[in-house]
């Protein structure tokens, strides 16, 4: 058999292999962060109506972009925040709690009302506090046709067990007078799955060191012509 054909036939079964194994392999995560079996709810709401709030409702939702996420990609929880009836109260703190186990967030955006320029998307940096990340501004002009919108975009442990079902810390919103409120129960929950072919080749190349610093493919080549090559001249020393 010639070399090229040798490749062609070792690459196809490495591939194949590597799919094989990303798919199949589930670790245990880590404790308290796996929802109880049941129901796993992608978003929650809460309202606040009270003498602090004049007579304004304000409301607050919480929701993660997917049902279901494989370890190792990203899922994103925007927490939204916004009031029905006149007025207008200025948010300066939201503290989002991502689920037990999780990392710091890889991006976060808020997008909020700016004058005369309507509703304006921005990149902001999180801090740490307790469990969960905040974003602060001067204060965030809220009212009936215009919430503040933070989105924070986390990484999925790569050992997540799939069929788990994870939930995340609740929410906290702090302002002027009426806005402050710790929602402990403002949570949303996916389940984790297999990985696709595609995510399950990256992270297989991850755990054995062969992707590029992005974590995509060699930069030298192709998962195929990599693993080809590499397994062509194994057999042909060996022969």
């Amino acid at each position: 058999m010639s070399r090229s054909s040798m490749a062609r036939v070792a690459a196809a079964a490495a591939s194949g292999a590597l799919v094989v194994a990303g798919v199949t392999v589930g670790v245990g995560f880590g404790a308290g962060t796996a929802g109880a079996a049941g129901t796993c709810n992608q978003s929650s709401q809460a309202s606040k109506n009270d003498i602090s709030t004049w007579g304004i409702t304000h409301n607050y939702s919480k929701t993660v972009s997917s049902a279901e996420a494989a370890g190792g990609t990203e899922v994103t929880y925007t927490t939204v925040v916004s009031t029905t009836g006149i007025g207008n109260p200025y948010v300066n703190t939201i503290n989002d709690i991502p689920p037990a186990g999780f990392g710091a967030p890889v991006k976060a955006t808020v997008t909020a009302y700016h004058f005369a320029q309507g509703q304006v998307t921005n990149d902001v940096t999180p801090t740490k506090n307790g469990s969960g990340w905040k974003v602060t501004s001067t204060g965030w002009f809220v009212n009936s046709g215009n919430p503040v919108t933070l989105k924070m975009t986390y990484k999925v442990p790569g050992n997540a067990s799939i069929g788990s079902q994870i939930t995340s810390g609740g929410t906290g919103v702090a302002g002027t007078v009426g806005v402050s409120n710790e929602m402990p129960n403002l949570t949303a929950c996916f389940t984790v799955r297999l990985p696709n072919p595609g995510e399950a080749t990256t992270g297989s190349l991850d755990m054995a060191g062969l992707g590029s610093a992005e974590g995509q493919l060699s930069s030298t080549g192709s998962v195929s012509d990599v693993l080809g090559d590499t397994i062509t001249r194994v057999l042909q020393n060996g022969s």
